[in-house]
């Protein structure tokens, strides 16, 4: 039977206590050091406040972490505690600025489409209560018309025919989507055009 057990010792409780050797040290300072890092950014942002953190190297060399930034720290420490705008917060208002200028800028644009449609509708309204001929189309007699007014009276009606046939269609089929009766309305015409 082949042995099953680990080949490595896989994690083990460590004595704490000093490193004698000057180079273990600096190489398990240099393993841990992103983890201390890592856990200083976190109680940082749990704390919601500035932090200047220093950490010496076994060889004496120190390591700095800051948060926002070494920076804006060290300008709030010498500015006696004068908040210093960093370069982040600039940032962020231009961006607003900008959203704000477009915001603005597609305000100006609906609102003059607005404004476009009310005097429209101000000028149909004034030719409706005027009583002009311009909205009673169809009684002008064909012959007193141009080939491009011709043209829109043309188009006026295949647009109302299609209008027609589009309600006859909706009614027939709600008609037959319902209880198909047993013979012809008495009210139908028979002999309207399909088409």
């Amino acid at each position: 039977m082949a042995n099953t057990g680990k080949k490595t010792k896989g994690k083990q409780k460590i004595e704490i206590k000093m490193i004698e050797n000057q180079d273990d040290r600096l190489i398990t300072f240099s393993k841990r050091r992103s983890g201390i890092y890592k856990k200083i950014g976190e109680l940082s942002t749990l704390c919601g406040s500035e932090i200047l953190f220093i950490i010496f190297s076994p060889a004496g060399k120190p390591f700095t972490f800051g948060h926002p930034s070494i920076e804006f720290i060290a300008n709030r420490f010498l500015n006696g505690n004068i908040p210093v705008i960093d370069d982040m917060h600039a940032l962020i208002e231009v961006h607003c600025t900008v959203r704000i200028n477009k915001l603005i800028q597609l305000y100006n644009e609906v609102q003059s489409q607005i404004d476009a449609s009310n005097e429209t509708q101000r000028v149909l309204a004034q030719q409706i209560t005027s009583g002009t001929d311009s909205n009673r189309w169809w009684e002008t007699p064909l012959d007193q018309l141009n080939p491009r007014e011709l043209y829109e009276r043309y188009s006026h009606f295949s647009k109302l025919l299609d209008l027609f046939h589009i309600s006859r269609s909706k009614k027939i089929a709600t008609a037959s989507s319902t209880v198909a009766p047993t013979g012809p309305a008495k009210d139908a015409p028979t002999n309207f055009p399909l088409s």
